[in-house]
């Protein structure tokens, strides 16, 4: 337990990720499903919120699809991760994070 501690900090937060040195459900649940939905709830209601201001439609844009990057990221790294313990749970984590991805990039 304590080498995810350790790993949790800095640069080593997502190298972790990417590695595949994160548990599945810690990755899954605490990073895309409460954290990640968060961001992107944040981000719509700011363009949301840029939109109402009369603001160019770009810059709403712009705003909206701010975390895509990470989104991408955390999707990536959900798909990573699972394929290092195939099985009928890291088969649904994949094609829920596949899901999640697309109603975050599109909601």
């Amino acid at each position: 337990m304590s080498e995810f501690k350790a790993v949790e900090a800095g640069p080593g937060f997502f190298l972790a990720r990417w590695r595949g040195l994160v548990p599945l459900d810690r990755l899954f649940w605490r990073d895309m499903a409460i954290v990640g939905t968060a961001i992107n709830l944040v981000t719509t209601a700011a363009a949301i919120f840029v939109l109402g201001m009369k603001l160019p439609l770009a810059v709403s844009l712009a705003v909206h699809f701010l975390p895509l990057p990470y989104n991408l990221f955390l999707f990536l790294s959900i798909w990573r991760t699972a394929n290092l313990q195939p099985g009928p749970i890291a088969s649904l984590a994949q094609i829920f994070a596949a899901i999640w991805l697309i109603l975050a990039t599109v909601i």
